[in-house]
C-alpha cells in the first residue's frame, strides 16, 4: 500500500510540473497568410520577419516582427516618435488650413462630396467621449441652475457634483478621469487601460493590457501585452490622416507590430481593425 501511495504522489508531481508556466519559444518569423478579411499581401521579406499588406479602401499595413530595446514600453514609444515624426507646425498647419478654405471658397456648389474621418473603432469611442464631457452640449445643472462647467469626485467614499467656474468639466473617479476643456476645444479621457488626448481635429489614443500568452491560461503571471496607439488629424506627413499600430506579444519580445497609415477619409474602420487584430494576435501568442 505504501508502494502505492510513493507511486501517485510520483505521479502527482510530474503531472503538477509539467503544467506549470513555461517559457514559450520565441516567434522566428511571421505567419503572412495571402488573405486576412480586406486586406492583400502584397510583399514579404526573406527573413520572414516583415510582410506588408493593403486593403480595398488604400490602408497600408506594415506586420512585423520587433525585438524589445530598453523594455516593451520604450520599444512602443519609439515606434510612435516614427509615426509622428514630420508633423506640420502649428504655424504650418494654419497656413494649409488657410489655403484650403480659400480653394473650398472657389469650388462650385455640390462639388465637394461629403467625407468620413478616417478613425478606427476604437477613435470614434474617444470622440464620442469627448462629445459626452463637453459641458455646453450636456446642458449641464447643480441643483437645479445650468452651469458650465461640473467637477464630479469622491468624497467620504461617495461621488459628489459640483459647479465650476470656468467651462471645464471633470470627473475624478476610481478608474475614470475626464477633463474636458470648452475654451480650448480639449478633452483628456482615461478609463481603465485606454487613455484619450483629444482637441481640435486631432486624436490620440493609447490601449495597453498586459495579458496571458497563449497556452497559459492559468498561470498567474501576465507575461505578454497587447497594445492600440492611433493617431488621427491633418497635420501628418506625406498627407496621411490616420496612423497607428496593433501590438502584442510576450514582454520579453519579440512582440509582433501591424503598423498601419491611411490617406483615406472613407475607410471601413471596424472591418480594418479586425483583420489587424487577427494578424497580431495569431502571431503574437496573445
Amino acid at each position: 500500500m505504501k508502494i502505492l501511495y510513493l507511486l501517485a504522489a510520483s505521479t502527482l508531481a510530474l503531472t503538477t510540473a509539467a503544467c506549470g508556466p513555461q517559457v514559450p519559444k520565441a516567434r522566428a518569423a511571421l505567419e503572412c497568410p495571402a488573405k486576412q478579411g480586406d486586406l492583400t499581401r502584397t510583399s514579404t521579406a526573406p527573413d520572414g520577419k516583415t510582410c506588408t499588406y493593403a486593403s480595398g479602401d488604400g490602408a497600408e499595413v506594415t506586420l512585423q516582427l520587433v525585438s524589445v530595446q530598453g523594455g516593451v514600453d520604450s520599444t512602443l514609444s519609439n515606434i510612435e516618435n516614427i509615426l509622428l515624426a514630420g508633423r506640420m507646425k502649428p504655424e504650418e498647419k494654419a497656413a494649409a488650413d488657410a489655403a484650403k478654405g480659400k480653394l473650398a471658397g472657389e469650388a462650385a456648389p455640390g462639388s465637394a462630396g461629403e467625407t468620413k474621418s478616417a478613425a478606427s473603432a476604437a477613435e470614434q469611442a474617444a470622440r464620442e467621449a469627448a462629445a459626452d464631457t463637453n459641458a455646453p452640449s450636456l446642458d449641464l445643472k447643480v441643483n437645479g441652475k445650468d452651469v458650465d462647467g461640473v467637477t464630479v469626485e469622491m468624497k467620504a467614499g461617495k461621488p459628489v457634483v459640483s459647479d465650476s467656474e470656468s467651462a471645464v468639466t471633470r470627473v475624478d473617479l476610481p478608474g475614470i478621469h475626464i477633463v474636458a476643456n470648452d475654451n480650448d476645444d480639449t478633452a483628456k479621457v482615461q478609463v481603465g487601460p485606454i487613455k484619450i488626448d483629444a482637441g481640435g481635429d486631432a486624436a490620440t489614443i493609447r490601449i495597453r493590457r498586459d495579458v496571458r500568452l497563449r497556452g497559459e491560461a492559468l498561470n498567474p503571471e501576465r507575461r505578454g501585452l497587447r497594445a492600440t496607439f492611433i493617431y488621427t488629424g491633418e497635420d501628418l506627413a506625406g498627407g496621411y490622416r490616420f496612423v497607428g499600430y496593433e501590438a502584442g506579444g510576450p514582454k520579453r519580445g519579440p512582440i509582433t507590430v501591424a503598423v498601419v497609415k491611411s490617406k483615406a477619409e472613407n475607410m471601413d474602420e471596424d472591418e480594418l481593425h479586425r483583420d489587424v487584430k487577427r494578424l497580431v494576435r495569431k502571431n503574437g501568442g496573445v
